[in-house]
C-alpha cells in the first residue's frame, strides 16, 4: 500500500527549532520541513527459486495511487486447487515503511511459503478497505487479475498485519462486519491476525504509567498523524472506545504480543479483553513471545524465535483453514 505520510529524506532545518519530535521515526521543524530517520528500500517483485513463491505488483486505483504486491505460492503440485486469501497490511507507525520494501517482501514471502497461502490519515484506512473490495471483486472468477481469479478460494479469507498494519487490519475487519462487500462477508472472513498491534488509549498503561517521559508522549504521535478533537477516543486507534466492536467481521482472532513491546498492554492485551467482553461471537487467543520486543521478527528475521513465529503463524492459518475444508 502507499505510505500514509509523505515526508522528505533526512534534512537539516535552517533555524533548528523543532515543532514535533517523534525520533527515531520522524521530526518536523517549525519551518515546515520534515526529517525521516528510517528510509525504506524498494525491491522488485520476483520468483523465489527456493520457495517457489511468485510476486507481482498491481495498481488498484490509478486515480489515488493505491497499489499492492500479490504473492502466489507454488502451484506445481496442486495446479487447479483454490487456496485461501491472506491480505497482509504492513506496519510502520503510519509514517514509514512500504509494502514493496525488502523488509516486508522477505517476511510476507516467507510466510506465504510456510503456510502455502497466500496519504495523511485517515486516508490509509479507506485505501485498505478499497484494496480488499478490489480483491473481493474477483470472487466470481471474472476480475481483472488472473492470479486471484484462478487461485483464490474466496470462502476462506484472512486478514493480517503488524503494528500499524494490525490496526488497519482490525479496521478493515470492522468494515466487513458492518458493510456489504460484494463477494465477501463475515462468514467468509475466517480469521484476523494481529501482530504487535498499534492501538492507543487515553491513559497510559503498563510501563508507560511509571515512566514520565513515555507517559508524556502517550497519544501524541496519533494526534499528530490524525488531528482531531477526540484524539485517542477515536475508535480507529482505540477499540475500547468503539461501541460497535461486537460487530467485528470475522470468526477467529489471533493476537501476537511480545514481552518487551511497549505496545503489549495497550495494544494486544487490552484488545483481547475488549473484544472478549464485547459480546462478539468469535474466538480470540493471545500468543506471547517471551524476551522479545516490537516486530522482532522483522528486525531479526533469521533468529530462532522469528522462524518459530512464522511457523506458528502459518499453523494458525492452516488450522483455521482446514477447519472449513
Amino acid at each position: 500500500m502507499k505510505n500514509t505520510l509523505h515526508v522528505s529524506h533526512r534534512c537539516t532545518s535552517s533555524n533548528g527549532e523543532i515543532a514535533h519530535d517523534f525520533f527515531p521515526l520522524i521530526r518536523e521543524y517549525k519551518d515546515g520541513r520534515v526529517e525521516r530517520f528510517k528510509d525504506h528500500d524498494f525491491v522488485p517483485p520476483s520468483l523465489d527459486p527456493c520457495s517457489g513463491v511468485s510476486s507481482k505488483d498491481v495498481v488498484i486505483a490509478p486515480e489515488t495511487g493505491i497499489s499492492a504486491r500479490l504473492y502466489l505460492p507454488s502451484t506445481t503440485y496442486y495446479p487447479h486447487r483454490k487456496i485461501p486469501l491472506l491480505a497482509y497490511l504492513h506496519g510502520g507507525a503510519f509514517c514509514i515503511e512500504s509494502a514493496f520494501s525488502s523488509t516486508y517482501h522477505r517476511f510476507v514471502s516467507s510466510l506465504v511459503a510456510e503456510a502455502h497461502v497466500v496519504h495523511p490519515l485517515p486516508t490509509a484506512y479507506d485505501d485498505c478497505f478499497e484494496a480488499l473490495k478490489w480483491v473481493a471483486s474477483h470472487s466470481k472468477g471474472d476480475g481483472p487479475e488472473a492470479w486471484l481469479n484462478d487461485h483464490v478460494d474466496f470462502d476462506r479469507v484472512f486478514l493480517a498485519g503488524d503494528s500499524a498494519g494490525a490496526n488497519l487490519a482490525h479496521y478493515v475487519a470492522m468494515r466487513v462486519g458492518e458493510s456489504r462487500v460484494d463477494g465477501l462477508n463475515k462468514n467468509k472472513l475466517i480469521g484476523l491476525v494481529l501482530i504487535h498491534p498499534y492501538f492507543e488509549v487515553k491513559e497510559p498503561l503498563g510501563p508507560e504509567a511509571s515512566d514520565e517521559e513515555k507517559k508524556a508522549k502517550v497519544g501524541k504521535l496519533w494526534q499528530y498523524l490524525c488531528p482531531s478533537i477526540i484524539g485517542c477516543n477515536d475508535p480507529k486507534i482505540n477499540p475500547a472506545a468503539d461501541p460497535k466492536i461486537s460487530g467485528l467481521g470475522c470468526r477467529q482472532v489471533g493476537i501476537w504480543v511480545a514481552e518487551k513491546d511497549f505496545l503489549r498492554e495497550k495494544g494486544g492485551l487490552l484488545y483481547y479483553e475488549v473484544v472478549k467482553k464485547s459480546g462478539w461471537g468469535g474466538v480470540a487467543e493471545v500468543i506471547e513471545e517471551e524476551g522479545e520486543d516490537h516486530v522482532f521478527h522483522l528486525v531479526k528475521p533469521d533468529s530462532e524465535k522469528a522462524v518459530a513465529m512464522t511457523k506458528r503463524l502459518a499453523a494458525f492459518l492452516n488450522h483455521h483453514y482446514q477447519d472449513k475444508v
